[in-house]
């Protein structure tokens, strides 16, 4: 990492040469990545960034990603920003010899992570079975939309499938009208995400102590269930006492007008109600029997919203969050994704970074979000470009030039 500088009035930090000397908290972890799209990607990405040698093994035509949505030069920034720090190679694993590259990579390998439908990984010969016969204590991780069994396992899936089957659309559903809607941001695929990579670093956690590996499965419906659990589908917690309609999805949501934009603002504890009453200049309130407990401010909360949202209709955003503020009211002002990039919060914690990547020019992104002050986490390598790794990964497996050029010309492998 560089100095902070601004960059056509963001202030972000340079990143001059990308690092890889700096060891991470999973620096010697070898990591074969098979999968593709976002969830076991987005998974990789962070052990990568966090020091694992993740190698992304793509077929000739590459990760589907690689082609979807905004481009330079032929990179999109969706792949970008999902592979990051790691090493690209292509095959053709549907002849003998990209089969065979495959099984020797992979007895080298400490974790590898699919996201084929279920059943394909078996039929191509790559298995749980067959790969532990080549590296007997490895992660074996296989990420699935539904799970290996049930009515809708054989079915391919997207994000959206999985928002609807578990319930979030639901509980985002139009509080007047009743239609679920969708987040419109990939949340069940990045949660996965997030899940696996925790997931994985458990299993390696628990093979150094009991030296044996162990499959590790995650399907993104079960994901997202126990996602939304504690607070979404918390209602149906109580066996006997299940809440049918919880009533903060009938409630307006937690974004108020003002005369100059939106902003949020939520008083949960007493204090914060108390708070938020000064802050308003409506201290009645506070002697209002509707909202006199957390419970009561709960149950009449459509009203309570609709009372707030009326008084900071009348005044700036500048204004109301510096006066809930200073009454220590929970608040922020709604910003546009162009704001984010500007916001003091953001400057202040060194969260975006920009470099050349050799094929995109120049990107931003932002730091992996866990510091570690011994083994620190990084952007390691830029997004690699299909294949790119090829010779090099080859030549540490022990292929050599000649043979190299015979799987070229055999078109197992690209030249990279």
């Amino acid at each position: 990492m560089g100095q902070g500088r601004s960059y056509e009035g963001i202030r972000v930090t340079e990143v001059r040469d990308i690092d890889e000397s700096v060891a991470g908290p999973l620096a010697g972890i070898r990591v074969v990545d098979l999968t593709s799209m976002i969830s076991g990607p987005v998974a990789t990405m962070m052990l990568a960034d966090q020091g694992a040698d993740v190698i992304k093994v793509e077929s000739l035509a590459g990760d589907l990603v690689r082609g979807a949505g905004p481009n330079r030069s032929g990179i999109t920034s969706t792949f970008i920003s999902s592979n990051r720090s790691k090493r690209s190679l292509a095959l053709n694993l549907k002849t003998v010899e990209g089969a065979e590259i495959l099984r020797d990579l992979l007895a080298t390998a400490d974790v590898m992570v699919q996201n084929f439908r279920p059943g394909t990984i078996e039929r191509m010969g790559f298995g749980e079975a067959a790969v532990r016969a080549l590296r007997e204590d490895i992660i074996y991780v296989s990420i699935s939309g539904f799970g290996e069994d049930g009515p809708f396992a054989h079915q391919r899936v997207y994000d959206p499938v999985i928002q609807a089957l578990s319930g979030l659309a639901a509980i985002q559903a139009d509080g007047e009208t009743g239609r679920p809607k969708m987040i419109r941001t990939i949340i069940p695929d990045k949660t996965t995400a997030v899940t696996a990579a925790q997931a994985i670093t458990a299993a390696l956690f628990a093979r150094e102590r009991t030296r044996k590996g162990q499959h590790v499965k995650l399907a993104m419906l079960d994901t997202m269930v126990a996602y939304l659990w504690p607070e979404g589908m918390a209602g149906m917690t109580l066996v006997g006492r299940e809440v049918k309609a919880q009533r903060a999805q009938l409630a307006p949501d937690l974004i108020f007008a003002t005369t100059d934009g939106y902003i949020t603002a939520g008083a949960v504890s007493n204090v914060e109600w108390e708070g938020l009453c000064k802050a308003l200049d409506r201290q009645e309130w506070l002697d209002d029997e509707r909202f006199a407990t957390v419970n009561d401010r709960a149950v009449n909360a459509t009203l309570r919203l609709a009372m707030t949202g009326e008084v900071l209709a009348t005044n700036s955003s500048e204004y109301w969050l510096a006066r809930l503020d200073a009454q220590g009211v929970p608040c922020a002002p709604v910003l546009s994704r162009e704001d984010v990039l500007t916001h003091p919060q953001i400057e202040a914690n060194g969260l975006l970074s920009e470099y050349e990547h050799p094929i995109a020019g120049r990107i931003r992104q932002p730091r992996p979000a866990a510091r570690f002050d011994q083994t620190p986490s990084a952007i390691r390598r830029h997004a690699p470009a299909l294949g790119e790794h090829n010779a090099e990964l080859l030549e540490e497996l022990g292929y050599n030039q000649q043979r190299r050029q015979q799987l070229i010309d055999s078109g197992v492998i690209e030249k990279g």
